[in-house]
């Protein structure tokens, strides 16, 4: 009995396995190019690939409908009279091949191409080179597509140098099929030429109306473009200022070929509060609250205000931002605040006063000068130190973003200069350079590499405890040499206890491998130390493994290090969140 259930469950699973078949699409060409169009364009259809077993009679009927299909593809290619043949083939009883065999032929060729702009446009030599862009030449291949977008880009090229009212007189396609031979003709009227007009705001935004204008990217009497009232839009968005925003062309009202411009602005609440809440390894546990006075006096400046309360770290400043009242990318801050530190290397109690001046110098770099007066009080080792430093500097910001969204790629690059002098409102005279780059790209699709540099010197002629915690540098924790804590790593003192360098050397060396949109892993290796003397130091090395969770504040991770070097090397934990700069 046993036998017969086990033979007749066998007789089952072989029934429906015998029934099921594949049907594959088979493709030569003659020019081979030709393969990839077909392979693309031609599709068998959802009713034969679903079934187990294709119906028969539909597949007769589709393998003989093929040689017009793939007729029809080929002729906005330019080929016409294509020689074509199908074939269902059985290479086997439970696979179905429908092979389809091409010879081109002779293709149609541009033997007459007549382009030509008239109007007012025609006097200007940007205008005409827009013809040398037209992707068809004379004798080559007639392909309709190229002719439809050549077609479209010569209106989007004119209409965006402010001829509103282009368009063609004449657009002409004549085929030859007898001579292989095609004609075309494209006759465009370019109109006048339209400029900007003036630009309203309404009157109950509570900005004025030169801070409204700062913002925006086109002017009165230029010519006019939809990419720049598309590039006002976007500023006074990014201002995040507004609670809509809405740039309109007036049309109907142009003057002169003159066109006004109406802004619609709808401000956000002028009062904001952001808290936040967190954990890192380096500062614990950490809560967090922002206030922003969006528009104080009613005049665009900005009052902020930040606490941070974490187990290691507590602060508050005070920022007054002064928007610079012709320029978007300038602005001047006054800052105040004040802020306590505590590590495994030192305690710390700062207050201090900054003034700084930002302006954006390229697209993608930013110079700062700034004097900063701070009053520090410093706990380190077994040292104790009261100072005074009048800091006056300049800071540069370079970043490139990369081209991959959500994928947190591109370079960053910030040095910082800054000095004081012991007559000066300062109890000690120093030079300090530091320098920070981060690159993070991709080598493959899911993998992608991270290389994070830092770097920082002081020239400074009086002894070390002079200086207080902040110009100090330290290494170890999240985003130093991982493996170590939070800056327990630098020259130490007769006591054993670390108490900084004047000189700091750190590199990050990372793969990462993207597993899903929201989960990667990653390998890591890191070196750095802090020390006293280019001519003698040691560096520190960590190495291990991470996993990260992707966010659109950028990744949240958890790395395991491991030390290199020690005779009893240890392992760490750690946690961090945001982006790697």
């Amino acid at each position: 009995m046993k036998s017969l259930i086990v033979l007749f469950s066998f007789l089952c699973l072989a029934v429906p396995l015998a029934q099921a078949a594949t049907l594959s699409l088979e493709i030569e060409t003659d020019p081979p190019e030709l393969k990839k169009i077909l392979q693309t364009a031609l599709l068998l259809p959802a009713a034969l690939t679903s079934e187990q077993q294709p119906n028969t009679r539909w597949l007769r009927y589709f393998q003989k409908q093929l040689p017009q299909r793939v007729a029809e593809i080929l002729q906005p290619y330019g080929y016409f009279g294509s020689q074509i043949r199908s074939q269902l083939l059985h290479p086997t009883p439970e696979q179905h091949v429908l092979k389809v065999q091409v010879v081109a032929g002779e293709p149609i060729r541009i033997t007459q191409l007549d382009l030509k702009f008239l109007g007012p446009g025609t006097k200007l030599e940007d205008i005409r080179e827009l013809l040398q862009k037209f992707p068809l030449k004379l004798d080559d291949i007639l392909r309709q597509d190229l002719y439809e977008q050549g077609k479209a880009l010569l209106i989007e090229d004119v209409v965006e140098q402010g001829f509103l009212d282009a368009h063609f007189v004449v657009h002409q396609m004549r085929v030859h099929l007898e001579d292989y031979q095609a004609e075309i003709t494209l006759h465009l009227a370019t109109g006048p030429r339209y400029l900007f007009g003036p630009t309203t705001f309404p009157p109950d935004t509570g900005y004025p109306e030169y801070f409204l204008r700062r913002f925006l990217s086109h002017h009165e009497g230029e010519v006019f473009s939809h990419a720049e009232l598309g590039q006002t839009q976007l500023n006074l968005i990014d201002a995040d200022l507004f609670k809509t925003v809405t740039v309109t062309p007036i049309h109907s009202e142009a003057r002169d070929e003159s066109i006004p411009i109406a802004i619609d602005l709808q401000p956000a609440p002028r009062h904001q509060w952001r808290p936040g809440v967190g954990y890192g390894t380096d500062t614990g546990a950490r809560v967090s609250l922002r206030y922003r006075d969006r528009n104080l006096f009613r005049n665009g400046h900005e009052l902020r205000g930040d606490l941070l309360l974490a187990q290691n770290q507590q602060s508050l400043i005070s920022s007054y931002i002064i928007p610079d009242p012709d320029r978007l990318d300038s602005q001047t801050q006054l800052r105040i605040g004040y802020d306590r530190e505590e590590s495994d290397s030192y305690l710390s109690r700062e207050l201090f006063g900054e003034v700084e001046y930002q302006r954006a110098l390229s697209k993608r770099l930013v110079g700062t000068l700034f004097l900063r007066l701070t009053q520090e009080y410093s706990e380190i080792g077994l040292e104790k130190t009261r100072s005074q430093m009048l800091l006056p500097g300049v800071r540069m910001q370079w970043r490139r973003a990369g081209s991959q969204p959500n994928r947190f790629t591109g370079l960053y690059g910030s040095f910082e200069l800054k000095g004081a002098q012991d007559n000066l409102l300062s109890d000690t005279s120093l030079v300090q350079l530091s320098a920070q780059v981060n690159s993070r790209f991709p080598l493959r699709r899911t993998i992608f590499a991270l290389i994070r540099l830092q770097g920082g010197t002081t020239w400074h002629d009086d002894p070390l405890r002079e200086l207080p915690a902040s110009l100090r540098f330290f290494a170890g924790g999240d985003r130093s040499v991982r493996g170590y804590g939070y800056k327990t790593l630098g020259p130490k003192d007769a006591s054993g206890q670390v108490v900084g360098g004047n000189h700091l050397l750190i590199g990050n060396f990372e793969l990462e491998k993207r597993l899903s949109d929201k989960w990667g892993s990653a390998i890591f290796y890191d070196i750095g130390n802090a020390f006293d003397s280019f001519a003698e130091y040691d560096l520190a090395q960590g190495t291990g493994i991470g996993i990260l969770r992707y966010t659109p504040i950028g990744p949240i991770r958890l790395d395991l290090a491991r030390q290199i070097g020690p005779d009893k090397p240890r392992l760490r934990l750690h946690l961090s969140m945001g982006f790697d700069w």
